[in-house]
C-alpha cells in the first residue's frame, strides 16, 4: 500500500505548515462544490496545477490517481445524461439524452477532478501522522483524531492479514471462479479477517492501558508559522476569494 508516496520530496509544498494545507484543502473544496459556474471550476484548475508544479511530483503518478476516480465518474456518465430532466438532444429508443443531464455529468466531472487534485497536491504531501498532528492543533476533537490515527495506523496491518489469508487458501488449492463454492469461500474469509481484526483491537486497546492511556495523546511540541506559510495561505485566500466573484 503505497499511501504517503507523494509525501517523499523536499519542495516549498512538501515543507509548507499541514494546518496551512488543511485549511486551504478544505476552504478550496468546499467553494468549488458549492459553485455551480462551469467558468469557475475551469479557473480553479490552475489552483491545483500550479501547486502541482511546485511541488514537482510525478505528473503520471497523479494521473494514475485520477484515472481510479474518473473510472467511478464513468458511471455517473451512464445515468445522468438519461435520467436528469430537460431538453432531449438525443433519443434512443425508450431513453432520452436530456443537454441537463450531460451538463450536470461534466459539471461533476470537472468539480471531482479539481478537488481530487487539490486534495492530492496539499495533503497527499504531508504524511498522515503529521496531518493528524495538525489536526489536534486546529482544534478537531480528540475523537475523531484517533479514528483518523488508528484507521491509518492498522490499515497496513489488516492488509497484510488479509494477504496472509487469501495466501493460505491459494496454498490449499483454492481458485476463484463465477459460482456459490467461490462466493462462499469469500465470505468466510471476510469472516476471518474480521474475527482477527476484531481481536487485534482487544489486543491493541489492552496494550496501551498498560502503557497509561487515557484517551488523549499528549501533544509535545507544536507549529512554528513561516513566511512562505503566511505567503500561500494569503494567497489561496486570494484565489477562493476571486472563485466567488467569478461566473
Amino acid at each position: 500500500m503505497h499511501i504517503e508516496e507523494f509525501a517523499l520530496g523536499n519542495s516549498s509544498i512538501h515543507n509548507l505548515d499541514p494546518r496551512v494545507k488543511i485549511v486551504a484543502a478544505l476552504t478550496f473544496s468546499l467553494i468549488v462544490a458549492l459553485n455551480g459556474s462551469m467558468t469557475t471550476c475551469a479557473v480553479a484548475f490552475c489552483f491545483p496545477l500550479a501547486l502541482i508544479l511546485a511541488a514537482r511530483i510525478s505528473v503520471k503518478k497523479v494521473l494514475a490517481r485520477l484515472l481510479a476516480v474518473n473510472v467511478f465518474i464513468a458511471m455517473l456518465w451512464l445515468c445522468l445524461p438519461f435520467t436528469v430532466p430537460g431538453e432531449v438532444i438525443y433519443s434512443l429508443g425508450p431513453l432520452s439524452i436530456s443537454k441537463e443531464g450531460i451538463i450536470a455529468a461534466f459539471s461533476l466531472t470537472l468539480k471531482s477532478n479539481v478537488i481530487v487534485l487539490a486534495v492530492i497536491v496539499l495533503l497527499g504531501t504531508s504524511r498522515v501522522f503529521t496531518l493528524i498532528h495538525a489536526m489536534s492543533h486546529l482544534g478537531v476533537p480528540d475523537k475523531l483524531v484517533h479514528l483518523f490515527f488508528f484507521c491509518f495506523r492498522y490499515a497496513q496491518v489488516i492488509h497484510e492479514e488479509y494477504h496472509r489469508v487469501i495466501n493460505a487458501a491459494k496454498v490449499r488449492g483454492f481458485r476463484p471462479y463465477t459460482n456459490i463454492r467461490t462466493y462462499r469461500t469469500y465470505a468466510y474469509l471476510l469472516g476471518a479477517l474480521l474475527v482477527k481484526s476484531f481481536d487485534r483491537s482487544h489486543r491493541i486497546m489492552a496494550a496501551m492501558k498498560c502503557r497509561g492511556f487515557k484517551g488523549k495523546f499528549y501533544i509535545l511540541d507544536d507549529y512554528q508559522m513561516k513566511s512562505f506559510d503566511y505567503l500561500l495561505a494569503g494567497s489561496s485566500l486570494a484565489f477562493v476569494l476571486a472563485l466567488l466573484v467569478v461566473r
